[in-house]
């Protein structure tokens, strides 16, 4: 077998194994998918009245449809916490030592728990935007090149957070720090625009909640189910998750090379 094709073998099977400990252990997805559900059931049904009203009077329709897409990119960072998690797991436990002594495509574990991440991230969306849509949220306008763009998104989105969750969990000691680690990947979006127009904000905190991964990639994705303005945030969220995916992936390669933890 040539080189490529022992990667993709070797990729395949550790995709394999980190699916099959997600169906085992379905624990921990199942809560952090659980904290997009709640918020998005307490922003509209407790406080939606109260928001829509602050951005212009608008009704609680009009609120649902502005806050799901800010939702499903909070899911996306809730989701890869799992992944830090599980990373920290491996390292701490001795399988990554034994996968060492093996011949394998030593980078395919990594990818395993990469592409793992990615399409639970992708499912976790899915189920998320199917609560959104139940609830009320519509998306009449957008056309399906427009979705498939959503979806490119969304995706890519996820790849590079997953890949920055990758590289915690390989620093991280244990689970619990790396759990502790990957806390700003669900922190930021509640002090970005997911929940109100940043120029509602106050004028301060403004260039917090625009300048960061998580405000350009939400309104670009509102633009495009929505067909609100995108203007520039759209080459900014790729201009993020590019950035991102090369910083995690270099950083979780160059960390995975050292020497496992004892």
């Amino acid at each position: 077998m040539s080189a490529l094709s022992l990667a993709a073998r070797d990729s395949s099977t550790m995709l394999r194994r980190n699916l099959l400990h997600a169906r085992r252990y379905p624990s921990l997805t199942l809560n952090l998918l659980l904290t997009p559900v709640v918020m998005l059931l307490l922003f509209v049904y407790i406080f939606g009245d109260v928001m829509s009203a602050g951005m212009g009077g608008a009704d609680r329709a009009a609120y649902i449809a502005y806050v799901v897409p800010g939702i499903l990119m909070m899911t996306v960072g809730g989701t890869v916490v799992g992944t830090a998690v599980s990373v920290s797991n491996d390292m701490s436990e001795g399988i990554i030592a034994r996968f060492r002594t093996m011949a394998i495509h030593r980078p395919s574990i990594l990818v395993g728990h990469v592409v793992g991440s990615v399409l639970q991230s992708v499912a976790s969306v899915v189920l998320v935007g199917a609560v959104g849509v139940a609830i009320g949220f519509r998306s009449t306008d957008a056309t399906a090149v427009e979705w498939l763009a959503a979806f490119g998104l969304t995706a890519l989105f996820a790849l590079a957070l997953t890949w920055i969750a990758v590289g915690m969990g390989l620093v991280s000691p244990n689970a619990e720090a790396a759990s502790n680690n990957a806390l700003p990947l669900i922190f930021l979006p509640l002090i970005s625009s997911t929940f109100v127009p940043i120029d509602a904000m106050p004028g301060w905190f403004q260039p917090i909640a625009e300048y960061q991964p998580f405000t350009p990639a939400i309104e670009t994705l509102r633009g495009l189910l929505l067909g609100t303005e995108i203007g520039h945030n759209g080459w900014l969220a790729v201009a993020w998750c590019l950035g991102l995916t090369v910083l995690g992936y270099f950083w979780s390669n160059k960390t995975f090379g050292r020497d496992p933890k004892e």
